[in-house]
């Protein structure tokens, strides 16, 4: 079993940070600032561990914020000694970002700066957010500037730091209500040349289109005019919740509109009664009916059962079918049943459906038990 993330941000977080901060402030109490964020460390989360070194740099650092903010910054010139390859090597400068975040609502442009510093090293997507709630025409304004900076991590701040469902992150109640002004900042990013804007770009466009399906739908019509292949995935990309929802508007964008003309058979689920962690094989043939090609979208829902006893479907992402007339294509898929971080299973009769541009076709059941079978 691999190694849990969280082991990568130990003791030695906090004891590198105050080393690199003690190098360009000798009077930093080192011993006394480890010390304090380990009272209690091994229990927390990963952003409640950020959280706790920021709030004890706070308490070790000058209580001027522009003073401690200077210190912190110029601290992360110096070498680190932790393994670059970690996964979650950047998050070292988490703690950095909680600070602004925290301590700098009150000093504008000085925690603008220290952001647009910051999120080449880390991310300050988590950090830009507060300043959004509390001071949301400069913030819009800086962010405006920021969608053209060279560095293709501040445009992708501009974008990912105004998603309105950003994991991880409380929401953005005023863009899931009102998106006009992200909007407007993704327009300015749509055609970047950096796949890493472009790619937070299309999570932006996905969240907004979760509250405002309508919108997103039009959005999508408008970029794909004239579009670049880029542009063209940022759309498809940003429509896959939506797809997976089955929306119409969704579907049609993507020429998926229309009930295919095909039929679904030689559908198997084996085992019929699987035990928890283990696996079921799900296998059924599209025909296409007709005498003129067809192209059909086809995903697989599974309605898993939840701990009230009701079902909830999960969308699976098979195949997108070029069918020629009377021919047939047979798709399958391995389901795993083992316990998740992301997903607990529970017993009970769960439905699998196929879905053909979006309209579901049964395709059977399998029982999902606890025990010997």
């Amino acid at each position: 079993m691999a190694e849990p993330l969280i082991n990568q941000y130990g003791a030695d977080v906090p004891r590198a940070i105050a080393a690199m901060v003690q190098a360009v402030h000798p009077a930093f109490d080192s011993a006394g600032f480890v010390r304090e964020v380990l009272i209690g460390y091994e229990a927390l989360a990963l952003m409640a561990r950020g959280k706790k070194i920021a709030r004890a740099l706070r308490q070790f650092l000058p209580p001027d914020y522009a003073q401690a903010l200077a210190i912190l910054l110029a601290s992360t010139q110096q070498p680190h000694g932790r393994d670059p390859g970690l996964t979650l090597g950047a998050f070292l400068y988490l703690p950095h970002t909680v600070f602004v975040a925290e301590y700098g609502l009150d000093h504008f442009e000085l925690s603008m700066q220290a952001q647009h510093a910051l999120t080449q090293r880390f991310t300050a997507e988590f950090s830009i957010r507060p300043f959004l709630e509390h001071h949301p025409e400069a913030t819009l304004r800086q962010l405006h500037v920021w969608a053209t900076d060279p560095s293709e991590h501040v445009r992708r701040l501009v974008s990912e730091g105004t998603r309105p469902r950003l994991p991880w992150a409380p929401r953005l109640r005023q863009f899931q209500a009102d998106p006009a002004p992200v909007l407007a900042l993704l327009d300015l990013l749509k055609d970047d040349p950096e796949l890493v804007v472009r790619r937070s770009v299309a999570n932006n466009l996905n969240d907004i289109g979760k509250d405002h399906p309508d919108l997103l739908t039009k959005t999508a019509q408008n970029w794909l005019e004239n579009a670049s292949p880029e542009r063209a995935w940022i759309v498809g990309h940003a429509l896959r919740s939506a797809v997976k929802r089955g929306d119409s508007g969704a579907l049609s964008v993507l020429g998926f509109g229309a009930a295919p003309q095909v039929s679904v058979g030689n559908a198997r689920i084996t085992p019929g009664k699987v035990k928890m962690g283990g696996a079921v094989q799900i296998s059924f043939e599209v025909t296409n009916t007709q005498n003129q090609p067809q192209r059909v979208l086809v995903d697989l829902a599974v309605h898993y059962v939840k701990a009230n006893g009701q079902a909830r479907a999960k969308v699976f992402k098979l195949s997108t079918l070029e069918l020629a007339p009377g021919r047939s294509t047979a798709l399958s898929k391995k389901l795993s049943l083992v316990e998740l971080s992301t997903r607990k299973h529970y017993p009970g009769l769960h439905r699998v459906d196929a879905l053909l541009n979006g309209q579901a076709q049964p395709l059977g059941a399998f029982e999902l038990v606890v025990g010997c079978i």
